[in-house]
């Protein structure tokens, strides 16, 4: 088969156009940056026309490498969740900036309806619990702030959708305003056994259900391009969630299989089959795929900072000039010296949920440089995941093995790190992006390059490395020991 899937992969910090082969094999990518906009502490924002410029640039750029654009046989795109992008149905156009995952400004609001006694129904229904982090309260910031956006909604001209429903949106001419379920199910406005976006719960949190747009499957003839965009139409066949993504993209098709993307944040979910499993451990519950109007659902575990706390050292502090050099820092020595790092920058995520927490460094002496800094750094993926290991456990959810990816995954001291604390065989595929890989499955599955979802699977996934645990369980209980310390601090 010579036709190509066209994967448009937005990311926090990124956004990216990947054609892949029917085989799954990567042919041609071409890559962004998204300019990040933090006006107070705590908020985090996007330019959402300039995500749609930057992604039509990038798509364009990879397409003639195809031999262009009548062998793309589909488009598959997947997002960053949660991140809001409001605009008006008339022009186009966006109203505010987005409001991006990470921003904590609604947590006053959700601190009210807590307060109010509203979680446990929330928790039931959605299986999500009132946290800054989902796509609800982002809306309703919106309408109670920017008089553009309130405008729009007395004009019934108001349009919210998360990013995947936004490209969608510009790529159809205006045609479609859509969102896939695992997108729709992190807003805190669809209940998990629903199909459609659920009026008590927009009431609820003051969200106009004519400004939302129509749940649709993940797989299969989703909408159309405008063919100005591409000379042509191109059918968009997949969407997916970035988290539901690589877990397709891994291949945990059958209940009880788990992956962790370590990417900005670190996304552990574990397939949970048909049946909506309910954790007592302040875990999620999420729909992982609709194919067909069949739902599949998981359990995950968030984390807010992974990659972004590298991110951070780079950039803030300057300890590292790439990414890539805390692997041989972490190498040069023994330890990290004591040196524990509770990376609260953005609140804490499961299984802790609180939004009020901060980053913390402890353990520093003069003895401490930045390669114990560095170390501590990759040590807080384990100790994090590891928090999140005993919520899965406890759950009844435990995990044989682990399978990771993300841009993290790539460094091999990490990979190794995390499968010493779990006490577990830790899997990594040879081609680390599966995010991008699972929409290509998704997309190619719904484009009828292969019959179904699993049959594209088996045929496009790739070869995997195993890190076997080797570390002693008292040098594991000794830095535990330092991480619960660390993290009262937090």
């Amino acid at each position: 088969m010579s036709d190509y899937i066209l994967v448009l992969d937005e990311g926090t910090t990124s956004t990216r156009a990947m054609l892949f082969a029917s085989d799954g094999v990567l042919a041609a990518s071409a890559q962004q940056e998204i300019t990040q906009h933090y006006p107070q502490n705590g908020w985090v924002e996007h330019d959402a026309a300039e995500i749609w410029e930057k992604t039509l640039a990038c798509a364009n750029e990879v397409i003639p490498k195809a031999g262009g654009a009548a062998l793309i046989a589909g488009i598959g795109i997947t997002n960053q969740r949660e991140t809001v992008v409001a605009w008006d149905k008339e022009t186009g156009e966006p109203l505010t900036r987005a409001i991006v995952w990470q921003d904590r400004r609604t947590a006053p609001f959700c601190e009210d309806l807590r307060v109010s006694g509203h979680e446990a129904e929330v928790r039931a229904r959605t299986g999500l619990l009132l946290d800054p982090y989902f796509s609800g309260t982002k809306m309703r910031w919106m309408l109670d702030n920017v008089p553009e956006v309130r405008e729009a909604a007395v004009r019934g001209t108001l349009a919210f959708g998360t990013v995947e429903s936004w490209l969608v949106y510009k790529l159809s001419g205006g045609a479609s305003h859509i969102s896939d379920a695992s997108n729709a199910s992190r807003t805190l406005l669809m209940g998990l056994a629903d199909h459609s976006f659920d009026e008590r719960l927009c009431d609820l949190l003051g969200v106009p259900i004519s400004a939302l747009p129509h749940v649709v499957d993940m797989s299969g003839g989703l909408a159309l391009t405008d063919s100005s965009h591409f000379g042509r139409t191109i059918p968009i066949t997949g969407l997916a969630g970035d988290q539901q993504s690589a877990t397709i993209g891994q291949a945990c098709l059958e209940p009880g299989e788990t992956k962790a993307t370590f990417g900005t944040g670190a996304f552990v979910l574990t397939n949970q089959g048909d049946k909506i499993a309910k954790s007592d451990n302040r875990l999620l519950s999420t729909v992982l795929m609709q194919i067909a109007g069949k739902r599949t659902y998981a359990i995950e575990g968030s984390v807010f900072v992974a990659g972004s706390l590298i991110q951070w050292l780079r950039d803030s502090l300057g300890i590292v000039e790439v990414a890539s050099e805390t692997e041989a820092l972490a190498r040069s020595i023994p330890n990290s010296g004591g040196v524990t790092i509770a990376p609260a920058l953005s609140g804490l995520g499961a299984p802790h949920w609180r939004a009020d927490a901060r980053g913390v460094i402890t353990g520093l002496s003069f003895a401490s440089g930045k390669a114990e800094i560095a170390r501590a750094a990759l040590e807080a993926m384990a100790h994090q995941t590891f928090d999140l290991a005993e919520a899965f456990q406890a759950d009844g959810t435990g995990w044989e093995t682990l399978r990771i990816d993300g841009g993290m995954s790539a460094n091999d001291w990490m990979a190794q790190d995390l499968a010493d604390m779990l006490g577990i065989a830790v899997e990594r595929p040879v081609f680390v992006e599966t995010t991008a890989l699972g929409t290509a499955m998704l997309a190619a599955a719904g484009a009828g390059l292969y019959g179904d979802l699993p049959g594209a699977a088996q045929a496009m996934r790739g070869d995997l490395t195993t890190f076997e645990p080797q570390m002693d369980e008292a040098t594991r209980s000794e830095r535990l020991a330092r991480w619960r310390k660390a993290l009262a601090a937090a």
